[in-house]
């Protein structure tokens, strides 16, 4: 019955035209459709109240007031999220940010994208890496180098997750050139140590050296915590040592990294793995063999750090 009452209002209102300009009256239309909107969201009438949403979007844009256009636009994709039918939610929200980047609002059209990508991804993977891409470029245009970066770092960790290690390599060192513009080493740091993660799960130790090479003129980078442990790394798994990156794959600072790449910590084998280098000596040599190993990590790192 409510819903009636609105109904004949808005018929009303639409028609409407002031005495003075004869144009319709654009905006009472909205708000109309705005209130019916809320009933129907009220009463779990999610597609009707999707309808009125797209409805009150169109009289804002007749009346060129975009940034409500966007938020009803936006709305309608939350009933489309409550429906169940996330693809479509996507689209409306996806729609809705390109409006408010037109508008002049690019940082509501940046964490429109962001809780996109949160909705999505429990159903899609690839989908919420597309969406955080584009909301780390809206921010990226508008300077906004950490939200741009801490963005770029969602969609790394999906691409992570979804083996798309090419990608992730690329993206990891946008983020970590962000952070560096920013000034921010120790998070550089962290970057590095999952740059070299994905290198070596991608079979390229070259490019997983570079990295570290390349790190070497991040201020505090020589003789961390960071550059030992991954020095430690590139010399195990270059020497097939398999003990040698167990030890440093276990260690806590990769343990306690984000999931996606503790996970590429724990599975990370060396080249023509399977035998532990250390046990496979002969038993002669085996009660030197760990305090050896020691000297040489030590040795190694004194002489690169």
């Amino acid at each position: 019955g409510k819903f009636l009452h609105y109904e004949e209002r808005l018929q009303h209102t639409t028609l409407k035209t002031s005495m003075t300009k004869w144009k319709p009256d654009f905006d009472s239309a909205a708000s109309e459709y705005a209130k019916a909107a809320v009933c129907f969201k009220n009463a779990k009438q999610f597609e009707q109240a999707k309808d009125a949403y797209l409805k009150e979007a169109e009289y804002h844009t007749e009346n060129k007031a975009l940034f409500h256009a966007a938020k009803a636009i936006e709305q309608a994709g939350m009933m489309m999220k409550d429906l169940k039918k996330m693809p479509e939610a996507i689209q409306y929200i996806e729609k809705a940010s390109m409006i408010y980047v037109e508008n002049g609002t690019p940082d509501t059209a940046a964490m429109a994208l962001d809780r996109a990508g949160k909705l999505i991804e429990p159903v899609s993977l690839e989908k919420a890496v597309d969406l955080y891409q584009q909301a780390a470029g809206v921010f990226e245009n508008e300077d906004r180098l950490r939200q741009s970066a801490e963005l770029l770092g969602k969609a790394s960790r999906l691409l992570v997750r979804l083996r798309r290690l090419d990608e992730a390599a690329t993206a990891l060192q946008k983020e970590k050139n962000m952070y560096k513009d920013i000034e921010n080493y120790p998070t550089c740091f962290k970057k590095t140590t999952a740059q070299v993660l994905v290198h070596l799960h991608r079979n390229d130790f070259v490019a997983a050296d570079k990295c570290v090479r390349e790190s070497y003129s991040l201020p505090g980078y020589s003789g961390s915590e960071d550059c030992v442990a991954m020095e430690t790394l590139l010399q195990g798994y270059d020497e097939q040592d398999e003990d040698q990156v167990h030890r440093v794959c276990n260690s806590a600072l990769l343990k306690y990294m984000d999931n996606d790449y503790a996970k590429l910590a724990i599975s990370l084998k060396v080249p023509g793995g399977g035998v532990k280098k250390k046990t496979a000596k002969p038993p002669h040599g085996g009660a030197g063999a760990p305090a050896a190993s020691a000297e040489d990590d030590d040795d190694y790192e004194g002489g690169l750090c």
